[in-house]
């Protein structure tokens, strides 16, 4: 099988076939080229993805890597850069090894093509010049034949003509000996011709164009051989980084299997545990004996000699309560209604308006807003003194529960050890390269490190002071140093909370909890009027002792923040009477709030503490 045999005539389709093969070979470059950056886009948005969950330096979110679920994470995003590499190596091989290389043989090629072609048309030329050559001495031959044989026949007639002179006769004989020979000539010429002309064409057909086409055809195998195994290339090229990325997958999944359900659990004990006790059991408040008298004696002499220690709540004996139970208590101190309370009904029949006109919608006060949210959002704080402007924490945490301030302490101390550690190494070194120096004094003068000798052991001690200082607080919360009693901790409040000068400066540093400053001079004064009540309420959450006992006379929905809602003809008690605005605060079982003092009926103990006026 020969092309210079079997398609010795298609000289312009071979021209044609070769030049798609070239075409094919190109289109397959930037195939190949397109998936290279394919490839490398999608390592790119990988490696984005990737870099896009990792967790941010000095952040919150990096402390949560420390379980082991979010470890699994991170060596997921971890082995998704490799992944991404993987593609990368992917896209450089295939750039170098099929791209590059097929680039520089199509080039090759082309070359390759060109000069083939270009000898098959030279030989073209060749053998059609050939051609002509013959064409023309054979035309010469057949003029020459033709003219030799017109001027016989001239001859022939001139010499038969009896009136033509003998001399024109043998100018006619010379004329066509003449025609004659030239005749011989050209025959001669052409047969000479004629046989290069024979020769020339069996080379063209039998060895020039047969090798010639025999080149092109070993050109074209070959660039099928080489599309051949550049496509094997592009298949090895992947499969070599297929185990790298069985690798990084069999990585995840050892990821995922590290996951401790247990671990995490237990991290998040010590994250959040507070050391605080769980509450202890709730006192039984007996409220039927002042009710039984009130009833049956209507009289208020009983009730005032008998029921004045039965109005006496827990007390002192009560069971400390942690974390808050009850806010109404201090909500109702801080958002006591200051609208006017509304008028009685014109009827005291349940049909009557039950509410009459509502008191107008109370805006919520800053202060009261910023001490609810105090008491939903923190653990337990002894005084307000302890919040500070711009959010800082104390320098021994304690606002921090027990148990996490254990751990900030500790870290704290850690980190201390650590920083007195490195200054030690770096005054051992100065000390060594001070006795270099002793031992020759042309590689420095020693008492150019006298100053930073004494530096670093300045910040040695100092750093050592304040490491006992948090190892002091450390055995404190840890039991090793008796730790401040809580009645201690309020006398030093209530001392706090009387001295003008050191109260005044608590509220000008003071912070609210959400974090945002107090603005208002009234806030702050009314902080420092009621530090003290604060601190006792939040130690003891005594409540308030019953002064009285009173009968409703009409139905009032409290819907306002600091009321309750009272049915007609229902006995609550008195825990504070009308200050002048018209409302009177009251208590049913753990409930308490203000209800219009137009709307019950108030029988007073006159030897209860508070008590003004007996009704």
């Amino acid at each position: 099988m020969s092309w210079g045999i079997e398609l010795w005539d298609q000289f312009d389709n071979l021209e044609k076939h070769t030049q798609w093969g070239i075409d094919i070979l190109e289109k397959y470059i930037k195939f190949v080229k397109e998936r290279t950056e394919i490839e490398l886009s999608y390592a790119k948005q990988l490696r984005n993805l990737a870099k896009k969950y990792q967790p941010k330096k000095n952040s919150k979110e990096e402390e949560e890597y420390r379980y082991t679920a979010c470890k699994a994470f991170l060596s997921t995003l971890n082995e998704m850069n490799d992944y991404a590499g993987q593609h990368e190596v992917i896209s450089e091989n295939m750039t170098s090894h099929i791209t590059v290389e097929l680039a520089r043989y199509v080039q090759e090629l082309k070359q390759e093509r060109k000069s083939y072609f270009h000898d098959g048309r030279k030989a073209q030329q060749h053998i059609e010049i050939c051609w002509k050559q013959l064409e023309s001495s054979k035309r010469r031959f057949e003029r020459d034949c033709k003219e030799a044989d017109r001027a016989q026949q001239y001859f022939e007639k001139m010499d038969a003509d009896i009136n033509v002179t003998k001399a024109d006769v043998e100018k006619a004989r010379q004329q066509a000996q003449v025609r004659h020979q030239m005749a011989e000539d050209s025959r001669a010429d052409y047969s000479s011709i004629l046989q290069k002309f024979n020769h020339e064409q069996h080379e063209y057909y039998h060895t020039h164009i047969p090798n010639i086409f025999q080149k092109i055809q070993e050109m074209e195998e070959r660039r099928i051989l080489r599309i051949g195994e550049s496509m094997k290339t592009y298949a090895e090229v992947d499969r070599q980084v297929i185990p790298i990325i069985g690798k990084c997958l069999d990585e995840i999944v050892k990821a995922a299997e590290s996951i401790d359900q247990k671990n995490d659990s237990q991290l998040v004990i010590e994250a959040y545990k507070s050391g605080f006790e769980p509450p202890g059991d709730i006192e039984f408040e007996d409220y039927t004996q002042p009710m039984k008298r009130t009833v049956s004696d209507n009289s208020l002499s009983n009730s005032r000699g008998e029921g004045k220690p039965e109005l006496k709540f827990g007390g002192k004996s009560k069971g400390k309560l942690w974390p808050f139970i009850k806010k109404n208590k201090l909500m109702s101190l801080l958002t006591s209604p200051h609208q006017p309370p509304p008028p009685p009904p014109a009827s005291a029949l349940p049909t009557a308006v039950p509410n009459g006109p509502q008191s107008p919608k109370q805006q919520k006060e800053p202060l009261s807003h910023r001490f609810n949210e105090f008491m939903t959002s923190k653990p337990k704080i002894h005084c307000f003194r302890s919040l500070k402007r711009g959010g800082a924490a104390p320098e021994d945490f304690s606002n921090l529960p027990p148990e996490q301030r254990r751990k900030k302490l500790q870290q704290k101390v850690d980190e201390l050890n650590k920083e007195i550690q490195k200054e030690m190494d770096q005054r051992d070194a100065i000390t060594k390269m001070k006795d270099v120096y002793l031992k020759n004094p042309q590689m420095g003068d020693p008492a150019s490190l006298d100053h930073k000798l004494t530096e670093v052991s300045q910040n040695i001690d100092k750093l050592r002071l304040e490491a006992q200082k948090f190892e002091a607080w450390l055995a404190e919360v840890e039991g090793r140093l008796p730790a401040r009693s809580d009645q201690a901790r309020r006398q030093s409040g209530m001392y706090e909370a009387q001295n003008p000068t050191t109260v005044n400066n608590c509220a000008q540093d003071r912070e609210s909890p959400d974090g945002s400053y107090t603005e208002e001079q009234s806030q702050e004064s009314e902080v420092k009027v009621l530090a003290t009540d604060f601190d006792d309420e939040f130690d003891d959450e005594e409540p308030l002792p019953a002064i009285g006992t009173c009968k409703a006379l009409y139905t009032f929905e409290g819907q306002n923040e600091g009321t309750i809602s009272v049915v007609e003809g229902e006995t609550l008690y008195v825990i504070e009477e009308d200050k002048g605005d018209g409302w009177t605060r009251i208590r049913r079982n753990e409930e308490e709030g203000y209800v219009p003092t137009s709307y019950v009926e108030v029988y007073l103990d006159k030897n209860a503490k508070g008590a003004k006026t007996y009704i």
